[in-house]
């Protein structure tokens, strides 16, 4: 929870701005298939994350594959799948584009269908200066009625949201939190120094759940969690409960699922990762191809020392 300050001519009132989530949100995959996606699957490992005791589902984001999803199959999987939680966990769309207008549609969308918050990435490909950034952002979270999660992940985006660009949408009563994955924990301090006060931060990166937990992160939009959700929230519960210690080891315990879920770019291992499991085909959209047949091996074989298989 957090306080933020709202000046008008009127004077000054506190707002407090309530955690989306506390814990885990799976960063969910969409199963496909090539003739687009796949339902039956869909239902089920939503229902499965959830009667797992999931804290969050992600929809439609990196993870899953929104980018790639036409604008009728993002609206579809959007609806189909907050239908289909019925309110029985935080549910949050990937709304996010490189066209701002396209972004504001779509969150808009995602409100109307009762969504509990937006996960908006930077823009990609025309980039923007940080001074766009705030204007993009500040664009979006003015049209929508659900809290904004900004989404940092420089690697994929070619562009970093600064801590002093967090500093100044804070204050926005529609911006909520970050999900934070440019991977530098100096920035990520900085960015808890100046403004962690008025935004949760969560982790985008599973290898850093811990770290970011004890700067106050409030959880992780996890890609492990996909194939893992017990384990993954189990990091977060014994944090919350005290045991940092606990938390650690349980972190390094999978470190070598964690690294082999990201040797090829993501989704691309956990796709292959939950077609295993019985969830949908192993079929990813151009431009990512299926996983290399070593690399999935090795990820199959690490899956059974876990149990998971």
């Amino acid at each position: 929870m957090s306080e933020i300050i709202l000046k008008s001519d009127k004077g000054e009132r506190k707002m407090t701005k309530e955690p989306i989530f506390k814990g885990v949100a799976t960063a969910l995959v969409t199963p496909l298939t090539a003739n687009g996606v796949d339902y039956a699957k869909f239902g089920e490992i939503i229902e499965w994350q959830i009667q797992e005791g999931i804290n969050a589902l992600v929809i439609a984001g990196t993870t899953g594959e929104g980018s790639t999803l036409s604008d009728a199959e993002h609206r579809d999987v959007l609806k189909f799948a907050i239908e289909k939680a019925a309110g029985r966990t935080k549910m949050i769309a990937g709304t996010g584009s490189n066209d701002t207008d396209y972004a504001i549609s779509l969150s808009k969308f995602a409100c109307e269908l009762g969504y509990d918050g937006l996960l908006v990435v930077t823009p990609y490909y025309n980039k923007t200066t940080q001074k766009g950034l705030i204007a993009m952002f500040t664009a979006i979270a003015d049209a929508v009625t659900k809290p904004v999660i900004l989404y940092n992940v420089p690697s994929r985006t070619g562009v970093n949201i600064e801590p002093s660009t967090y500093a100044a949408l804070a204050d926005h009563p529609n911006i909520a939190a970050i999900k934070e994955a440019n991977g530098n924990i100096s920035k990520i301090v900085e960015t808890a120094a100046l403004a962690g006060d008025k935004l949760d931060i969560y982790s985008g990166n599973d290898d850093q759940i811990v770290p970011i937990l004890a700067m106050g992160g409030k959880g992780v939009i996890s890609v492990l969690s996909n194939v893992a959700p017990k384990q993954t929230m189990e990091i977060c519960n014994r944090f919350f409960a005290g045991d940092c210690i606990g938390a650690a080891k349980i972190q390094t315990e999978y470190m070598d699922l964690i690294n082999a879920l990201f040797c090829e770019v993501n989704p691309i291992p956990v796709k292959a990762a939950v077609a295993a499991m019985g969830f949908g085909e192993n079929y990813v959209r151009l431009p990512l191809i299926p996983m290399e047949k070593d690399h999935e091996e090795k990820l199959l074989a690490i899956m059974k020392k876990h149990g998971i298989l």
